[in-house]
């Protein structure tokens, strides 16, 4: 249906839908509509002038809103997230380190361990990447862009490595959302990192020997992470990062008096990527800090020692998750 040159609907082209799907009939009387009425029909106008009891005593026992999340809506539009499956593609800036095992510890949930051959050893990543789902929500930049941080230390599950992700932050409200539907624990940061542009630039770091990004992440207006990477070499494949599936814990609590330590859902959960490409990977040096701040811990898994630096690009997409324990059980 066309719409005016604000981007509203009239109120007579309103009407006009409401006609069309059996709210309204050209008599001016009210009538239900019928059960071949296409629930997608009745979210085609912003507002439908009908009667809420109305609503209720037609469509009595049957589902009209759609979305794959909160808030479901008559259209689904409204959805924080589309459903999957998902995909993603951008660039990283990704630091190892080591911690101290003997606090890094206790991060880990029931049932995973830390990998005794490889004590401490974790990574800091830096992402910058865009979102589609089925609809280029890609052209949605305001909405599909992210970037994030987050750190993976190398833990065990029931024998099987595994990269665990204690902490993670994103700034942008659809990225938690799904972080959260993934397992990872993800909060609100203000993430930045040097980018790389096709035009020779002083301000285009370009992908070659001695050139140096950087990268940082802030929460509430206070510094948590700040690196720096020096690249040295060009590399055919990244060697002992990211060979790791990597874990994390569903977990919604219940407000409900009496049940607020009895989470609705409490999964531990290993991430199914799909198609995963990665391409221009650089190593070379990397300088890492995780300053102490207010309200944070991720302080105390601060590195002992930095390891080298890395930066690539990706793409994958997501379609499945597995769950390996329901620990409410």
């Amino acid at each position: 249906m066309p719409s005016s040159k604000n981007g509203m609907r009239s109120v007579e082209q309103i009407r006009e839908v409401a006609r069309s799907v059996g709210f309204v009939s050209t008599s001016g009387a009210h009538k239900p509509p019928s059960h071949r009425t296409s629930v997608q029909a009745l979210g085609t106008a912003p507002t439908l002038m009908v009667h809420v009891e109305m609503m209720r005593g037609w469509w009595w026992g049957r589902e009209m809103l759609k979305g794959f999340t909160a808030p479901r809506s008559p259209l689904g539009a409204a959805a924080l997230v589309p459903p999957p499956p998902w995909h993603f593609a951008g660039d990283v800036l990704a630091v190892e380190f080591w911690n101290d095992p003997d606090i890094s510890v206790h991060t880990l949930p029931t049932g995973v361990e830390l990998d005794k051959k490889c004590p401490g050893h974790s990574v800091a990543l830096f992402t910058d990447y865009q979102f589609t789902a089925q609809n280029n929500e890609h052209l949605d930049p305001a909405r599909y862009q992210c970037r994030g941080f987050s750190v993976l230390l190398d833990a065990m599950w029931k024998g099987s490595r595994i990269a665990w992700c204690p902490y993670c932050y994103a700034d942008n409200d659809a990225a938690l959302m799904r972080g959260w539907i993934q397992g990872y624990p993800r909060k609100f940061g203000a993430v930045h990192q040097t980018r790389t542009f096709a035009t020779a630039s002083a301000a285009s770091a370009p992908l070659a020997h001695d050139s140096r990004f950087s990268a940082c992440m802030s929460a509430h207006g206070r510094l948590l992470v700040q690196a720096r990477i020096t690249l040295r070499e060009k590399a055919e494949c990244l060697v002992g990062l990211l060979d790791r599936r990597i874990v994390g814990r569903r977990y919604f609590p219940r407000l409900s008096a009496g049940l607020h330590d009895k989470p609705a859902v409490d999964e531990l959960v290993r991430c199914v990527s799909d198609h995963l490409l990665i391409t221009n990977i650089w190593i070379g040096e990397g300088e890492l800090g995780f300053p102490e701040a207010y309200g944070e811990e991720l302080e105390v898994l601060g590195p002992l020692k930095v390891g080298r630096g890395y930066r690539f690009s990706f793409s994958y997409s997501v379609t499945d998750i597995e769950i390996l324990a329901d620990l409410t059980a």
